[in-house]
C-alpha cells in the first residue's frame, strides 16, 4: 500500500471490492490521529503483505472478508494476534518495530505471518476487547452535568459491552477532571486527563449501582485472559498497561457484576425493572456500538425509548457514550436525558484513551 496516497473514506458497514484495504489505510490514520504511531506502523505492514502476491489461510479470509472490515475491526484483529506474540517474547525480530527502529516492517510481518499462521488464525474469531479505564473519566464528567441539570445524583449504571468490566468498577476510582475532585480517599487508581475548556459542574454524585455485560467476558484473573486485554493495548501508551494491572487488583479484592449476554436481551431486561425513587437509570457504553449488530441495536433504541416513556423527575434515565467518530479520528461524549432531553447533547470530544478531555458543554 503506498503512504503517500491518501485513505478512501470507507463507511463503518462497507464490504466488497476494496474495502479491507480501505478499512487498513483507514486504522492507520486512526492509530495517527490518537498518538499510536507503532501499531500504524504494525497496521501499515500488515496492509502491505496484504497488497502483496503473499498466501496463507490468515491472509486469504482476511482478504476474502466476508463482513464489514471496518465496523468489524479487522485491522486490530490481526495487530492484536501479532502484538501478543510480541508481549509472549516469542519473536525477538518484532523488537525492532515495537521499539520505533528498524525499516524493513513488512519483510518481518510478513515472515511471523506465515510461521506463526495457527496461533494468529483464533484472533480473526471476535472483536477486539479494548477495556480502558482511562474512558470513564467521560462517564462521571456526564453525571456531574446531568446532575448539574437537576436529575438525581443517585445512579444506576447500566453498561453494554463491558468486556472485562474495568467501568464496572468506576466508583472506586479517582477523578481529577479540570480541578473537579470525585471519588474516594484511596482509589483503585486516580485519572487527570488534559483538560480543556471549562471545568465541569461540581456537584456531588452517588453511584447506586453498576451492571454491565458482555458477549464475551473477560475475567481479569485468568492471566491468559487478561494477556489477551493487553495484547489490545497500543504498545505507544504504556499508562494503559499499569491501569489494567491496577485494574487486576481491583477485580481480584472484588469482582464487577458482569454477565454474559447481547447488549439487547440485558438492555431489555435491565431497563424493564422497577426503578428505585431519587434515581437515574443510566445505559452507557464506550467504543461498543459499532460492534453491536444491527438488529440489536435496533432493540436497544426501542428499549430506551419504552423507558423512556416512564421516566419522571424522581426516575430520570439517560443514554451516555464515547463512540468514535470517524470522520474526524475523534471520539465524542454524547448524552440523551429523560425526562426533558431528547435531542443528543454533545458534551466534549474526547482522546480514545482518556489522555484528553475538550468540554464543550457551555
Amino acid at each position: 500500500m503506498d503512504q503517500q496516497q491518501p485513505a478512501r473514506v470507507i463507511g463503518l458497514n462497507e464490504k466488497g471490492d476494496g474495502a479491507v484495504m480501505a478499512a487498513f489505510a483507514n486504522q492507520v490514520l486512526y492509530c495517527t490521529a490518537n498518538n499510536a504511531t507503532v501499531t500504524a506502523r504494525i497496521v501499515q505492514g500488515i496492509a502491505d503483505v496484504l497488497a502483496s502476491d503473499t498466501s496463507n489461510a490468515l491472509l486469504e479470509r482476511v482478504r476474502s472478508w466476508h463482513g464489514a472490515p471496518l465496523a468489524d475491526a479487522l485491522p486490530l484483529r490481526v495487530t492484536g494476534g501479532i502484538h501478543a506474540l510480541h508481549l509472549q517474547g516469542g519473536e525477538p525480530q518484532l523488537d525492532a518495530i515495537y521499539r520505533g527502529m528498524g525499516s524493513n516492517d513488512e519483510g518481518i510481518l510478513r515472515d511471523v505471518i506465515l510461521r506463526r499462521e495457527a496461533e494468529l488464525l483464533p484472533w480473526l474469531d471476535g472483536p477486539p476487547q479494548t477495556n480502558e479505564a482511562g474512558r470513564s473519566s467521560n462517564f462521571i464528567a456526564a453525571m456531574l452535568w446531568l446532575a448539574d441539570l437537576g436529575l438525581p445524583p443517585r445512579f444506576e449504571c447500566l453498561e453494554i459491552g463491558s468486556s472485562a468490566g474495568i467501568n464496572l468498577m468506576l466508583e472506586r476510582y479517582g477523578y481529577d477532571l479540570g480541578g473537579v475532585q470525585v471519588g474516594p480517599a484511596v482509589p483503585a487508581m486516580s485519572f487527570k486527563p488534559e483538560w480543556r475548556g471549562p471545568p465541569p459542574p461540581d456537584h456531588p454524585i452517588e453511584i447506586a449501582a453498576l451492571r454491565g455485560c458482555d458477549v464475551a467476558p473477560v475475567d481479569l484473573t485468568d492471566p491468559a485472559q487478561a494477556l489477551r486485554l493487553k495484547a489490545y493495548i497500543w504498545p505507544e501508551h504504556g499508562i494503559r498497561f499499569e491501569r489494567l494491572n491496577a485494574a487486576i487488583r481491583a477485580a481480584s479484592e472484588r469482582r464487577p457484576d458482569l454477565v454474559k449476554m447481547n447488549a439487547a436481551e440485558f438492555a431489555e431486561r435491565c431497563l424493564a425493572e422497577p426503578q428505585a425513587a431519587g434515581t437515574t437509570r443510566m445505559l452507557m457504553h464506550s467504543i461498543v456500538w459499532q460492534y453491536v449488530p444491527e438488529d440489536q441495536q435496533e432493540r436497544v433504541t426501542a428499549a430506551m425509548a419504552a423507558a423512556c416513556e416512564r421516566a419522571t423527575p424522581e426516575r430520570s434515565l439517560a443514554w451516555v457514550s464515547v463512540e468514535a467518530n470517524r470522520a474526524t479520528h475523534v471520539h465524542e461524549l454524547t448524552v440523551r436525558h429523560w425526562p426533558g432531553g431528547e435531542k443528543p447533547r454533545k458534551l466534549a470530544v474526547a482522546h480514545a484513551h482518556g489522555a484528553f478531555i475538550e468540554w464543550l458543554a457551555i
